[in-house]
């Protein structure tokens, strides 16, 4: 069962495609821009709204001043010809003007995922005819945009293309590889068409060759639209959600129910959908953004950012610029932004903090599935990256609790990078020195740095060998959570 998602989008690009194929043109033969600034990461629950690249970058900063939402999906980038990889088949991702945009919103405190794919136009597996030149296009946008996090909105004939499936997967299995081992994340997500009760048997197998190939996934985003009836669409997400539960736990058998809940995103298309007769309406919008933040869902979206107003006059066929619902402007984006941080955190550390048991040695165990905490490559440099990798009992992965609160390995401390407070700074090895920045206690399972009163975090709320470790504000969420030596 095929979803049109797009057909409006696919109009509009034919429409602006001479304004923007100018625009390439500028772009592509133009100075050389710099890669975008790195990011923070995404909390453990956040709403990203699909930004169309064919609209104006200001589009996504007006967004954020506007609204205070912090994290956004660029779509979509796509193959501009003889597998190359554009956004929207026409711009180059180091178009300075997005460049820009991005930079804004990571300046304060979001980021942006890029989603290769949609149903109009040719994702890049599909036009790269080997591994090597699809990893090679990937990598272009990823270390363009400095990414930590990949969408791949994947419908159509694109979803039964098996040959293109296999390809993708290896090649971002290749990637997710070679990132972690130079100390780096890249986490995927699966955009995928959904009906009222789950995935459809097409979504199922490409989820099912992913994990063949050993992707981690992140999450997996149901395309909550287009049913092809009338339903009650506020619920019919919900139903899709609650399916997608079951069918995730019978790929990854081994993750707990909290975790596949974590697995999932939810994208609904605000106001009209392309079958008119379905409509999202704001009430929907606070029905679902209530079920996923309750039951963990990590994720909420929707289509899309430039659509979120009323139209003129609403109702009849759906708009590519308006909703054709009743609403203000932006109420969709600040109904699902309600989502974003998970639980509520506290603003200082919890007053039940206990030192660790002192002189205890051996490894930190995370919460995810056999992930330790690790210092990248067993170096000693000042500076080294302190990681999630698979447990191997080796010195790396040998965590001395000291006295003064503060975790050793390999003759040096864990250290928040320059002392600081920020969500996000990184945490690293660097010569003991008795600071606050060293100092860590426990509360519960997670473990609160005494410098900034916030908690060790896995970044991006990954499990993939190579994620680094930051500190974040406390949620207690699984990414979170640690078993120390006792």
């Amino acid at each position: 069962m095929k979803r049109p998602r797009l057909t409006l989008k696919a109009i509009l690009a034919l429409l602006t495609a001479p304004a923007l194929a100018a625009g390439a043109l500028l772009a592509i033969g133009g100075t050389a821009q710099a890669a975008a600034n790195p990011g923070p990461g995404f909390p453990a629950q956040y709403s990203a709204p699909y930004a169309e690249t064919w609209n104006a970058a200001s589009t996504m900063t007006t967004a954020l001043t506007t609204t205070g939402n912090k994290y956004y999906t660029l779509a979509f980038v796509i193959d501009g010809g003889g597998c190359n990889a554009l956004f929207n088949g026409t711009t180059a991702v180091t178009d300075a003007s997005w460049t820009s945009a991005i930079n804004t919103v990571r300046a304060n405190g979001g980021d942006v995922i890029a989603s290769f794919g949609g149903a109009s136009g040719t994702e890049p597996a599909v036009a790269c005819t080997t591994t090597a030149a699809l990893e090679t296009q990937y990598r272009k946008v990823i270390d363009a945009l400095n990414l930590t996090r990949v969408d791949f909105d994947i419908e159509g004939s694109a979803l039964d293309n098996t040959t293109a499936n296999d390809r993708r997967n290896a090649a971002l299995a290749d990637l997710q590889t070679s990132y972690a081992a130079a100390g780096k994340t890249l986490t995927v997500d699966y955009t995928l068409p959904s009906a009222t009760t789950g995935l459809l048997s097409n979504s199922l197998n490409l989820l099912n060759n992913a994990k063949s190939h050993n992707v981690n996934v992140n999450l997996v985003n149901l395309m909550t639209m287009d049913y092809g009836s009338a339903v009650d669409m506020g619920n019919a997400a919900i139903s899709a959600a609650q399916g997608l539960h079951t069918q995730l736990g019978a790929i990854w058998t081994t993750k707990t129910s909290a975790q596949l809940w974590a697995m999932e995103g939810n994208t609904p298309m605000i106001g009209v959908n392309d079958t008119s007769v379905e409509v999202f309406s704001t009430s929907d919008a606070t029905d679902l953004e209530t079920f996923a933040k309750t039951n963990g869902i990590q994720e909420l979206s929707f289509w899309a950012l430039g659509r979120d107003k009323a139209c003129a006059t609403n109702g009849g066929s759906a708009s590519s610029t308006c909703s054709g619902t009743t609403q203000t402007a932006y109420q969709f984006t600040n109904i699902f932004k309600a989502i974003t941080g998970g639980t509520t955190p506290p603003t200082t550390p919890p007053p039940t903090t206990t030192p660790p048991t002192s002189g205890a040695t051996g490894p930190i165990h995370s919460a995810f599935a056999n992930k330790c905490v690790d210092v990248a490559g067993a170096a000693t440099a000042n500076g080294t990256a302190v990681q999630l990798y698979d447990c191997n009992a080796t010195a790396a992965q040998n965590w001395t609790v000291a006295s003064n609160g503060s975790l050793q390995s390999l003759g040096k401390c864990m250290d928040v990078t320059s002392a600081g407070t920020a969500d996000g700074t990184t945490v690293q090895l660097y010569d003991c020195n008795g600071t606050a920045a060293q100092t860590w206690t426990k509360s519960g399972s997670t473990l609160v740095n005494a410098g900034s009163g916030k908690c060790l975090d896995a970044t991006g709320n990954s499990s993939a060998n190579g994620t680094r470790l930051q500190i974040w504000t406390c949620y207690g969420s699984t990414n979170q959570q640690w078993t120390l030596p006792s």
